[in-house]
C-alpha cells in the first residue's frame, strides 16, 4: 500500500527550503528532496558554470550552479537546474529566477527521464527562456533545444566532433571545455 501524498502550499514551501539542509523541488503541491551528484556530473556542471562565468563577466548576466532555483509559474514548479542564467534585470527574486534564458542540466540515471520530459515540457512554458541544454555525463553528447524566431522549438544532437553554440548568450563551447576532466575528447 502506498503512503498517501503529503501537499503543501508554495509559502509553506519556501519557507521549509530556506532553512533545509536538504534541496527540495517543487511540484504543485508536492516536495521532492534532491539526490547527490556523482563527481562526472559536479565536474561537468562545474566547467560549464565556469565558462559562462568567465564568459558573462561584466554584461549584467548573472550565473548560477545548482542553488538557484527556477520558478515555473504556469504549473506551479520550482526546479534546481544544474546551470542557468539570466539576463533580464527585472529577474530580482532573492530564492528562484522566473526569466532564465538558458538552463542546463547534466543528466543522472535518477533524473534523466524527469530531465527529458517532465522538465523539458515545463521550462518550454517559460517565455524568457531560449535554450535548454541536457548534457551527457557518460558520454560526448549534448542535447541542444533552441527556441527559433516563430518560438518554435529545434533539438540540436551533438557529438564530440561538435561545438556547443549557445546563442542566448552569445558563447560557444567546445566539447573539450564541457567535459575537461572527465572525458578525453
Amino acid at each position: 500500500m502506498q503512503a498517501p501524498l503529503t501537499y503543501i502550499n508554495l509559502i509553506e514551501y519556501l519557507k521549509v527550503e530556506d532553512s533545509s539542509q536538504i534541496r527540495h523541488e517543487y511540484l504543485n503541491g508536492q516536495v521532492f528532496a534532491m539526490t547527490g551528484g556523482s563527481r562526472e556530473h559536479s565536474l561537468i556542471t562545474g566547467n560549464i558554470h565556469n565558462r559562462l562565468k568567465n564568459h558573462l563577466r561584466g554584461s549584467g548576466c548573472q550565473v548560477f550552479a545548482s542553488d538557484m532555483k527556477v520558478r515555473v509559474e504556469t504549473d506551479n514548479v520550482f526546479y534546481y537546474p544544474d546551470v542557468v542564467v539570466t539576463c533580464n534585470s527585472q529577474d530580482t527574486e532573492k530564492f528562484f529566477l522566473t526569466k532564465p534564458c538558458l538552463i542546463v542540466e547534466v543528466l543522472s540515471p535518477s533524473t534523466e527521464n524527469i530531465d527529458r520530459r517532465e522538465k523539458l515540457l515545463t521550462y518550454k512554458k517559460i517565455e524568457a527562456l531560449q535554450e535548454y541544454v541536457l548534457v551527457s555525463q557518460d558520454e560526448v553528447e549534448v542535447e541542444l533545444y533552441r527556441k527559433d524566431k516563430d518560438n518554435n522549438w529545434i533539438k540540436y544532437i551533438l557529438g564530440k566532433n561538435d561545438g556547443v553554440i549557445l546563442d542566448s548568450v552569445n558563447l560557444q563551447l567546445t566539447m573539450t571545455e564541457v567535459y575537461e576532466d572527465v572525458i578525453s575528447v
